[in-house]
């Protein structure tokens, strides 16, 4: 009998493709994974990095922080920091320097389930949630209502079974909540009901923060299991741009810290606002800020984890407002993105946060470029990546699952192109071109590559105009609704 020709095993390769898509992939055959290294995308030189280090280190030397509370006068004094006649805390270079070298470079921010633990480390990059949204937006009326504890949760449970979206910062703050306590403590608690992944949230008073951690640590069945796996980390902003302490977020701060919480240490000045018009100036406030908080942290807590968020934000400069869909949002995230990398310091940017007020056109677009450029910069932590509208003032639960699509499709774009003798392909192309039959869809490398190589959307449409037609002509939004 004679064998069959290699042409003839290629035949039936759609059932073939058809049958592998129904196998489950293991985590390390999947095209995009979490925490795959990121860095290809490089706005500032080595020149212009080392600039911004400088700058950064004569700024926090000669200007300092203005309001410093009295433990923070103490710790960072004790440190080497020294409080001037103005009332000004100022920091020497080689104290920065010192801080950064210590910093703690080994802690992992846990999920409920250790599947889900990242490593904010070297260039690993992560996507997640993140905001302070008060309103929910209705993609199909336009219409606008205030945001609730159960948005939270029903977010959160989302998000637990997105692919793309590695963690859940929380996006919204609840408005049925009757006081500042019972929103601190809710948010925190609808958060970690709702997902098993790393939860990221913040506190208005620090004794709403001790009173969650006494929670947190019967969800982890005590106080050692929760300071071996923290599962959620807190966001602070203890600096009010430009370059002023806030008083109460850095209790706050001291009280995360020696709860074993780990603590994102926030700047968000807005570019022609609270920050220089001047892209450069912007970058180097935000990271000069977000270094004294490392200081500070540091000087509190030796070796507490903790990460940088140098957040500058952009004004549309005709009117003041907040423009986070701007190509310019893209630049200065990407570039404060590197300057972590510069530092080798786990970082935090945002990216994602569109203009438009619903997902349109306008939205696909700023969310495509700003992902694009943001998350080949190197940065550790991409938050505000899905759902953000109205530049942090609106969510969209349809824009949480069509967002966890492009963040697939940027991933793709991390991962890059391996190139060796396998993926050459010279074998390929001289079988198929001498024995036929001229293709490619039914050859083993294409079965065998359809999902280790290539990214699937869940709401995107690929289908032909007729098959579209003929399945109802839905829209993306109409699409993810179904999903949700």
């Amino acid at each position: 009998m004679t064998a069959p020709s290699p042409s003839a095993r290629r035949r039936g390769g759609r059932a073939a493709r058809q049958e592998l898509r129904t196998r489950p992939l293991g985590k390390d055959s999947r095209p995009v994974r979490r925490g795959m290294d990121s860095g290809n995308y490089r706005p500032l030189t080595e020149p212009d990095t080392r600039k911004i280090h400088q700058a950064v280190l004569k700024l926090l030397e000669t200007l300092g922080f203005s309001n410093a509370p009295p433990s923070c006068i103490e710790a960072i004094t004790a440190a080497g920091g020294t409080l001037g006649d103005d009332g000004r805390l100022r920091l020497p270079a080689a104290l920065i320097e010192d801080t950064v070298a210590k910093t703690n470079r080994d802690f992992l921010l846990c999920g409920q389930k250790p599947e889900h633990d990242m490593s904010p480390h070297g260039k690993r990059v992560y996507f997640g949630t993140g905001g302070a949204a008060i309103k929910i937006v209705d993609p199909i009326t336009g219409s606008f209502r205030d945001s609730t504890v159960r948005d939270l949760f029903d977010m959160a449970r989302m998000v637990d079974g997105l692919e793309h979206i590695h963690y859940f910062q929380r996006p919204v703050v609840a408005r049925d909540m009757a006081n500042a306590h019972d929103l601190d403590f809710n948010t925190c608690y609808a958060s970690v009901s709702g997902t098993a992944k790393h939860v990221g949230t913040s506190f208005v008073n620090p004794a709403h923060l001790t009173e969650t951690l006494e929670m947190l640590h019967v969800i982890a069945g005590g106080e050692k299991q929760w300071r071996q796996r923290p599962f959620v980390s807190q966001s602070n902003c203890f600096v009010v741009p430009p370059m002023t302490f806030e008083a109460n977020a850095c209790a706050i701060l001291e009280t995360a810290a020696r709860g074993g919480m780990p603590v994102l240490l926030l700047s968000a000045g807005q570019a022609g606002a609270t920050a220089p018009a001047a892209l450069a100036g912007a970058v180097v406030q935000a990271m000069a800020e977000v270094l004294m908080g490392l200081v500070y942290i540091n000087a509190v807590v030796p070796g507490a984890p903790c990460m940088i968020g140098p957040w500058p934000f952009v004004s549309d400069l005709r009117t003041g407002s907040m423009s986070g869909g701007s190509g310019e949002q893209a630049l200065l995230m990407a570039a404060a993105g590197q300057m972590g990398q510069f530092y080798n310091l786990p970082t935090s940017v945002a990216s994602a946060m569109t203009d438009a007020k619903i997902p349109d056109a306008q939205s696909g677009a700023e969310k495509g470029y700003n992902h694009a450029l943001v998350a080949n910069a190197g940065t550790n932590l991409i938050q505000e990546s899905a759902g953000m509208h109205a530049s942090l003032l609106a969510f969209c639960f349809e824009s949480l699952v069509i967002d966890n699509d492009t963040i697939g499709a940027v991933q793709r774009s991390i991962r890059g192109i391996e190139v060796d003798d396998d993926t050459l392909s010279l074998d390929v192309i001289a079988e198929v071109c001498n024995n036929g039959p001229g293709h490619y869809l039914g050859h083993s490398q294409t079965i065998e590559r359809m999902e280790s190589d290539y990214v699937y959307p869940l709401v995107g449409d690929r289908t032909s105009p007729d098959e579209w037609t003929e399945k109802g002509s839905m829209n993306v939004i109409e699409r993810a609704g179904v999903v949700m």
